[in-house]
């Protein structure tokens, strides 16, 4: 069912946004409820069945729409499910419960999950730092939606959604930024405290709950009543274009002051993935994420920061197993990474 999104590359990984070395990609979500029937949590199936129809409906009925890929979630496999989740097709809560389903666009760069926490989450994700085109594509389709749906809306409050914190516009907008530079000088803490103080959110790779696996933050808004949208995107991307900065400087220190430190690290890091035969997933974007500073430093030259992002997301243990074509354990999983990632250095030489 989902054998075509395998060799498929998503857009964002392409790395031609702006900033690409540090700001990997830029998402934006809506959150959307349908007028006249139960909220998603409340678990009326029947109303949930009656949601899928109408959004089904919705969008075959739009000529830009009409040929995104539709996923029934429910048939899939649990691994099938992780597959969609490590690409970023899905959410986690969307693997969860029954009803679900979703529809991709054909460069998956945007989604749109059909009973997830609300009715409706519409996702779009860009490489670099793109929140304006993001927001643009978001609002397009939404707005395709709309045409053929009835949107649980309030003039006083905005569009309704499951949870208090996303009523308002129903925006989260996020972006996902490679900070090593930060964290190696020690200024990380600093930074992300006045970031927080300006009531942002900031997460791990995997959103909500996560750490900071391999430097990588996610700075999104916390706050979705009282704004509007444009604002909203206006703010976190000037934001996050003075954390460009900010890491930028503290990549010139680094070369500057400890060159022999950080060109070591960055050179160990590639000795391990040209020559492991066994590496897990944890110490593999942890060793990414020193190689990734490598390449934008200019320290290694033979690698694209495409390949470093398809990396990340082929070397995930449902896609590998997916690219396996059955389930594997973990030990092979590990073998397997290491044979990937050997791969794609060799094709570099």
């Amino acid at each position: 069912m989902i054998d075509n999104f395998i060799n498929n590359t998503s857009s964002w990984l392409r790395a031609d946004g702006p900033n690409p070395d540090i700001v990997i990609s830029s998402r934006v979500r809506l959150a959307r409820n349908l007028s006249g029937l139960s909220f998603s949590h409340m678990d009326n199936e029947a109303d949930m069945k009656k949601v899928v129809e109408l959004v089904l409906d919705s969008i075959s009925k739009s000529s830009l729409l009409e040929n995104y890929h539709k996923i029934d979630i429910d048939r899939l496999s649990n691994i099938d499910k992780l597959f969609l989740v490590e690409k970023r097709l899905i959410s986690p809560e969307q693997t969860r419960g029954s009803n679900k389903y979703a529809a991709v666009n054909q460069d998956e760069s945007v989604s749109i999950m059909i009973n997830e926490e609300d009715h409706i989450r519409l996702q779009v994700v860009l490489s670099g730092l793109q929140l304006g085109k993001a927001w643009e594509t978001a609002d397009s389709v939404d707005n395709e939606l709309e045409k053929n749906l009835s949107y649980a809306f309030s003039e006083e409050w905005g569009y309704l959604t499951s949870c208090l914190t996303n009523t308002g516009t129903g925006l989260r907008a996020s972006v996902m930024l490679h900070l090593a530079g930060l964290v190696i000088t020690k200024q990380i803490n600093k930074i992300l405290q006045a970031v927080s103080q300006l009531g942002l959110a900031i997460r791990g790779i995997y959103g909500e709950g996560t750490e900071a696996l391999g430097n990588i933050f996610q700075i999104s808004n916390q706050v979705t009543l009282g704004g509007k949208e444009a604002d909203i995107i206006s703010n976190i991307s000037r934001l996050c274009e003075q954390l460009v900065e900010h890491e930028k400087n503290a990549r010139d220190t680094l070369m500057n002051d400890s060159k022999d430190y950080i060109e070591d690290k960055i050179f160990r890091a590639y000795g391990i993935f040209k020559n492991a035969r066994i590496i897990s997933t944890i110490e593999t974007i942890e060793l990414l994420s020193d190689i990734r500073l490598g390449l934008s430093m200019g320290v290694l030259k033979d690698l694209s920061l495409y390949q470093l992002n398809k990396l990340f997301i082929i070397t995930q243990p449902a896609y590998l197993q997916m690219l396996e074509g059955h389930e594997i354990n973990s030990k092979l999983r590990d073998i397997k990474r290491a044979d990937i990632i050997r791969q794609t250095l060799a094709g570099t030489e």
